[in-house]
């Protein structure tokens, strides 16, 4: 089982993840990208990683726009897989 992040820890994690905001106990981001196929592109290699991990964020697909929010929702909060996580979906996004 994962555990939960200390408030420090959230805030100390959300410095190396800029792009990223904190919503209560969820990590959110917006990602626009250049259209639908790259945005799906995105979501389908996110898809792999968030399986291998074991550990699935929340995708909402608008066009070519991305929100992902991520919270370790057995735990009922924030944890380091969801930071992970949100590193990952970090380096997608940008290698794309």
């Amino acid at each position: 089982m994962a555990e939960l992040l200390s408030e420090d820890a959230i805030n100390e994690a959300l410095e190396h993840l800029p792009e990223w905001t904190r919503e209560g106990e969820v990590l959110e981001r917006t990602a626009k990208l250049d259209s639908f196929p790259q945005a799906i592109q995105v979501v389908n290699r996110i898809a792999e990683i968030a399986e291998n991990e074991n550990h699935h964020p929340d995708i909402d697909i608008r066009w070519r726009t991305l929100i992902f929010r991520l919270s370790t929702h057995s735990e009922g909060g924030l944890t380091g897989k969801d930071t992970a996580m949100a590193a990952e979906i970090d380096g997608v996004i940008s290698a794309v």
